[in-house]
Formats: C-alpha cells, sequence, structure tokens
C-alpha cells in the first residue's frame, strides 16, 4: 500500500505539467484532490469535452446562500489535471479537504501570520517569494519530478511554524481522515494532490485517528449544494481579491499550452494585441523584444526567459517605454478574460437554467469583458432581450445597467446597455432563486414583496416603473394599488415630487411596450395636482439649503409634466405663476420659477427684467440678489448676449455692490458664471464691453505714469514704428 503526495501551487503550470506526468507514471488506483467533498457527484462532468476551463465548483448552503465559496479550476491548474486524468482512465476521484457543510456552518475564519516560502525565496536568493516558485516550479521543464523536493521543503519549513490556526488544523484532520478511509476500502496505490503546505500533514506515520476525531468532533453542519459555473481568468488573478490567485493568470495559461518557442509566440501575441489598437509594431520590434529577453535571462541565470523577462522586453521595445501601452498588454494579455463553458447537462438551479437558456436564445452571449448593446424596442427580440436585462435588475443580478449613448437616439423605441458578466452573479441567480423557478416569476415576486406593507412612495414608484420595463403585469395591478394608497397617504410635497417624475417616464411605455398606462396616468394626474396644492405652503420660508433642494425637485417636476400632456403642464406652470410672486419665497427658487416661466412663454421679457431689477436694487441684500441671480441663469446664460437691457440690469447691480460686500458675495457668484459654456462666457464678455455708456479706459488718464522710464522707451518705439523723431506718425 503506497501514498503519493504531490504537493502543488493551485494554479501553476509547472505544476500541472508535472501532476499530469507523475500520474500517467505511477498509475494509481485512487486520486484524492484538495476540494469540497461535496463535489463528488460532480467529478464525472469533467470528461464532458464541452466543461472548459476556467471553471469553478460553487458550494452554497442551501439555507442561507450568502453562505458560499467558488473553487476555481483553469487548464494550468494541478488539481484540474489530476481531475481530468482520472475521469479519462477511468481512476476513482474524490475531493479530501474540509466539507462545505463544516465551513459554512461556522463563523471561525482563517488567519495566516506570515509566508512560510518567503523563508525559502531568501534562502535562494529571491526577495519575491512568487518569483522564486515560479522560477523553481512553475517555469520547469524537465522531466524529473519536482515533488519529492518540495516535500523535504515544505517539512523543514514546518518544524518552524507550528500551525495555529484551528481552521487549518481541521482541514488537516479531515485530509488524514479520508485518506485512512480509502486505506480501509483496500485502495494500494494513492495519490494525494494537494497545497505542498500540507504535505508534511499527510505523510506517514499519520497520527492516531484517534485525535483527528477529536479535532473534527462536534462541528456543526449545513445542507450544501454543488454545481460547476463558469469562470474567468481575471478573477483568478491576485488582484481581484481571490486568495489563491496569481498575478498573471493569462502567461500561466500561455506557458501551459506552448511547448516551444515559449518566448516568441509570448511577444508575437502581444504585437498583435499593440496592432489591434493601431499602434505601430513591426516584426523587427518583436525580434529585437525576444533577443533582448532572452539576453536578460542569461543575465539573470535562468534557462529561459520568464514573465519579469518579457515584460521588460515588452516595456522597453514594443511599448518604447510608454506605461499606458505596457498597462494595455497587462491587462489584455497577462491578466485577460477568457470565460469558461458548463454544458447544459450539469444541474443548476431552476432559476439559473432559465436565464442561461433565455440568453441562448437571445443570443446574448455572457461575456466578461465590457460592452455597450443598443437595443431596438420595436423589434420583438430587442424587446425580450430589454425584459430580461429589466427583470434582472429587479432580482438584484446586475448583469447590464442602462446607459445613456450620445450616437444613438433619446427616443423611447430604444435602450442602450452596458454588459458585463460577472462569476459572482452566479451567486446571485442562487439567492433569487427563492423567489422563483423562472425570471418573470422570480421577478414578480420581488416587485410584490418591495411594494407590500408601507415602503416608501419613491420605492414604490419605482416598483411601478420596473413592472412596465419587465413587463410584469401580475405584479402591476398590487403595485399600481399601492402607489395610489401611498401618494395618498404622504403628505410630504418632496416626497411626491421625487415620486412623479418616474411616474410620468412609465406613461410612455405604453407606446412601444403595448402596455395600457391609463390607470398609470390617472394617479401621476393626482399626484400633479397634489404637489400643485401643496407646493406653496411646503416652500414658506425655508433656508437656503432647503431652497437648493427644491430648486431641484422643481427642475426635475418640470420636465415631467411635458410627458403628461398639454393639460397637466398648464396646471403645472400656472401654480408656478402663483408660487415665483410670493414675497416669502427664497430668492434662489424664486429665480429659478422666473426662468422656467420665460422658457415657457408665460412670463415676458419685460416682467422678467422688472423682476429682476426688483430683487437687484440697492435696497436688497446683495446676498439675496447673488442668490436670484444663479437661480436664474441656471438654466444658461444665452439671456444676456441676447438681451442688452438684461444684461445691463447685472451690470449695474454689479458695479453697485459694496466693497465690503462684495467678497461675500463673489462665491455665489462664481458658481453661477463659471456654470456657463465657455462660449457663452466669452460672449457676454463682448456684449458687456460694447453697453452703451459703459465705462471705458482713456488714454493717457494714467496718474502713476513714470516720465522718465516713458522717455526712455520713446526711441525704441520710434525705430520699432519707423517715426521720425519730431514728426507725426
Amino acid at each position: 500500500m503506497t501514498t503519493h503526495l504531490l504537493g502543488i501551487r493551485h494554479h501553476g503550470p509547472g505544476s500541472a505539467r508535472a501532476v499530469a506526468a507523475r500520474l500517467t507514471e505511477l498509475r494509481p488506483d485512487l486520486v484524492l484532490i484538495e476540494g469540497p467533498p461535496e463535489a463528488d457527484t460532480l467529478v464525472g462532468f469533467a470528461a464532458d469535452p464541452a466543461l472548459r476551463p476556467p471553471v469553478a465548483l460553487l458550494a452554497y448552503a442551501a439555507d442561507d446562500v450568502s453562505r458560499a465559496a467558488f473553487w476555481p479550476f483553469a487548464s494550468f491548474s494541478p488539481e484540474w489535471q489530476a481531475l481530468r486524468h482520472a475521469v479519462e482512465s477511468g481512476i476513482p476521484v474524490r475531493f479530501c479537504d474540509l466539507p462545505a457543510a463544516y465551513r459554512f456552518a461556522s463563523d471561525e475564519c482563517s488567519t495566516v501570520d506570515s509566508d512560510p516560502l518567503a523563508e525559502l525565496a531568501a534562502a535562494g536568493g529571491y526577495d519575491d517569494p512568487e518569483r522564486w516558485w515560479d522560477d523553481v516550479i512553475e517555469s520547469r521543464r524537465g522531466a524529473e519530478s519536482p515533488f519529492e523536493v518540495i516535500a523535504e521543503a515544505m517539512a523543514a519549513l514546518r518544524e518552524d511554524h507550528e500551525v495555529t490556526d484551528v481552521r487549518e488544523q481541521r482541514r488537516e484532520a479531515h485530509m488524514r481522515t479520508v485518506l485512512r478511509k480509502a486505506r480501509k476500502e483496500g485502495f494500494q496505490r494513492i495519490a494525494v494532490v494537494c497545497g505542498a503546505w500540507h504535505v508534511p500533514a499527510l505523510a506517514d506515520p499519520l497520527p492516531p485517528a484517534s485525535h483527528d476525531q477529536a479535532i473534527l468532533k462536534g462541528l456543526p453542519k449545513r445542507k450544501v449544494t454543488c454545481t460547476w459555473v463558469p469562470w474567468t481568468h481575471g478573477r483568478l488573478a491576485a488582484g481581484s481579491g481571490y486568495g489563491a490567485g496569481v498575478r498573471s493568470p493569462g502567461w500561466y495559461h500561455h506557458l501551459f499550452g506552448s511547448d516551444e518557442h515559449t518566448t516568441t509566440r509570448w511577444l508575437t501575441a502581444v504585437a498583435g494585441v499593440l496592432r489591434e489598437e493601431d499602434l505601430p509594431v513591426s516584426t523587427a520590434h518583436v525580434i529585437e523584444a525576444v533577443r533582448l529577453a532572452d539576453a536578460l535571462a542569461a543575465l539573470r541565470g535562468r534557462a529561459s526567459a520568464g514573465l519579469a523577462e518579457v515584460s521588460e522586453a515588452t516595456r522597453a521595445v514594443l511599448c518604447a517605454g510608454d506605461d499606458v501601452r505596457a498597462d494595455l498588454v497587462t491587462r489584455r494579455m497577462l491578466v485577460g478574460e477568457t470565460l469558461g463553458e458548463v454544458p447544459d447537462s450539469v444541474p443548476r438551479p431552476p432559476l439559473t437554467a432559465d436565464v442561461v437558456s433565455t440568453a441562448k436564445r437571445l443570443r446574448l452571449p455572457r461575456d466578461p469583458l465590457s460592452r455597450e448593446l443598443d437595443i431596438d424596442l420595436r423589434t420583438p427580440g430587442g424587446l425580450d432581450r430589454s425584459q430580461l436585462l429589466h427583470r434582472l435588475v429587479v432580482l438584484g443580478v446586475p448583469w447590464g445597467r442602462r446607459v445613456e449613448s450620445a450616437k444613438r437616439s433619446k427616443g423611447t423605441f430604444r435602450e442602450t446597455w452596458q454588459l458585463a458578466w460577472d462569476p459572482s452573479l452566479e451567486v446571485d441567480l442562487v439567492t433569487a432563486a427563492a423567489q422563483g423557478t423562472t425570471v418573470i416569476a422570480a421577478a414578480t415576486t420581488a416587485v410584490r414583496a418591495t411594494v407590500a406593507g408601507t415602503p416608501p412612495l419613491a420605492e414604490v414608484t419605482d416598483a411601478v416603473e420596473d413592472c412596465l420595463l419587465a413587463d410584469l403585469p401580475d405584479a402591476l395591478p398590487d403595485a399600481l394599488t399601492a402607489l395610489d394608497a401611498r401618494a395618498a397617504a404622504d403628505a410630504d410635497v418632496a416626497h411626491l415630487m421625487t415620486a412623479l417624475p418616474a411616474l410620468a417616464r412609465a406613461t410612455r411605455y405604453g407606446d412601444v411596450r403595448g402596455t395600457d398606462t391609463t390607470a398609470l396616468l390617472t394617479v401621476a394626474l393626482r399626484v400633479l395636482d397634489r404637489v400643485c396644492a401643496g407646493l406653496p405652503p411646503a416652500t414658506h420660508g425655508i433656508d437656503d439649503e432647503e431652497a437648493a433642494r427644491f430648486c431641484e425637485l422643481v427642475a426635475r417636476v418640470h420636465d415631467a409634466t411635458g410627458l403628461l400632456g398639454e393639460d397637466a403642464t398648464d396646471r403645472w406652470l400656472t401654480a408656478l405663476h402663483r408660487l415665483a410672486v410670493r414675497e416669502s419665497l427664497a430668492p434662489l427658487l424664486a429665480g429659478r420659477l422666473t426662468r422656467l416661466l420665460q422658457d415657457a412663454d408665460r412670463i415676458d421679457t419685460a416682467e422678467v427684467e422688472r423682476r429682476l431689477a426688483r430683487s437687484l436694487t440697492a435696497g436688497v441684500d446683495p446676498r439675496a440678489g447673488a442668490a436670484y441671480v444663479e437661480g436664474f441663469f441656471a438654466g444658461g446664460g444665452l439671456l444676456l448676449v441676447h438681451d442688452e437691457r438684461l444684461l445691463r440690469v447685472i451690470d449695474t447691480w454689479l458695479a453697485g455692490i459694496p466693497a465690503e460686500l462684495f467678497t461675500e458675495v463673489l462665491p455665489l457668484l462664481r458658481r453661477t458664471f463659471g456654470a456657463f459654456a465657455a462660449p457663452e462666457k466669452r460672449a457676454i464678455g463682448e456684449r458687456a464691453a460694447t453697453l452703451t455708456g459703459a465705462p471705458r479706459p482713456a488714454v493717457g488718464a494714467a496718474t502713476d505714469l513714470d516720465d522718465d522710464r516713458a522717455a526712455r522707451v520713446l526711441p525704441v518705439l520710434q525705430t520699432l514704428l519707423g517715426v521720425t523723431p519730431g514728426s507725426r506718425p
């Protein structure tokens, strides 16, 4: 009975190559792999060519999906190579790590006080443990097995590093328990593939079984479900927060899949990436970069160029020392965003299966790279895509987010989405599965849960909009009933004003989505009536901060009323007209209302000038006048270009501000006029310079002229101008 311990790094091409070769040589009758035992029923899928790494085992607690964990595998992961070798050779294979059932039932977490590999790296003359491991293990291509040397090194390290972490003790105790069980079952040649650090803990002689039983005794358990999910190289990177991540999964993938001319093939691919960005990279550049990488490797005593050498050659030759280009190569090549595939035969939660099948039907690839998707809602396929994405947003699965696109029409028949699939969304789907087995059923349940009870009015309004965007007809009646009740009970005008824009937008969806929005329009008009009636008392005597808030609310409602019809717009403007003349109104809000009324042709230019002049008279506090100006010109400054009388009112007021108050008013003025576009500011300045009666500097008006210094300058000026002394130019 022989046990072979293959100590590996979890994602290393050298380790993966060595594991595959060693298993072929050993021909074991059982393979044990560090991983969750709950996934033993899923190992058979590794033989399916449709299961393409990078993939991950997802395990989650059946009663609390927030308790979830991933075990990722890339093509260059030693565990994946061991798994594929076993299933293709018909060898039994099991996972032997501590069950996720224990892990999810405990709140304890692992802690690491130091990096033991740092000592080995330092002994080898390295200040970077990862590079040491990469040079010694991952970049090697020799035929000899490294596992005996790894075992000796780890044993020496563990003599000086006692394992005190409780979770690590439990993990190793369970690994030994699985090993003992396999021996009792009669397996003679057992291969164990585990992290190199654990090798000494699994070496013979093992401690008594009672020792490990005492460590594992009484551990709480949870029911756990496992499945395979797609993964990405980006999520394997250490920068993603993955504890066992590597710095450059793209480079490791290249090392594992390239048998010869590794450096040349890599730098050729780098040149291709740069050329795709229209950057000038020639064949001569590639040849020179290969020479530099090989020369650096020789100077450093390496058998072949590694990641450090090819990176330096890339930066120096292909990127001409440009950090921006080098960062592009890092994103596209060193990390990459390759997404794995999982066959339909893998068991999935019903909701996840529905999303996968629907996305496939709608030709929406789950791409990890962010891309923009423009949807035409007038086409059946476009409408279906929009509804799926909106339903997933309702479920808290943000595969896509709505964005504004300057290249597209802003009509209601188009939507632009930014799509990027992240593997963590698989957990979000599992969480959402508690609400239904299909996307539409789960989204309907989610909306009903949102409007139940007494949620804030804004949440109910958003839920109504979600029903229309996501096409949830079964949830819409409940949402409308809740909306009507909350709108009638909510006495806060600000809440009503916050909710109205979403209601107004929702009334437009009937045209393109085929939804009857008559009931929604009725509710929206009732809300508008309450806003019009409640706005005067709500804005009476408010301070500057509240005035600024109501300016924003008024602007949003003003835009929204245009979507509710001419009658609604007329009622709104009438309410603003009555409110704008109230003496108790804050100057900032008064100025904003005056501008809105002028833009809507409810007051003429003469009335605007009169109101401005009254607010900017000498008897009015300049700070109040500045607030009025800020509110009025929030809509832009072109009026000052086209109306000289209005410009003169502002100019006269500015000139009359007392010096002791000017510095106090200046920040408000800078905030107002600084918001104008540069062409507006330039045009206003030119108009101000031509005002009739405006003071102009007179030539020779300076009183502090130094006659002696001026006399010394005159001969030079006469020479430059070609003027004879004493003559008139």
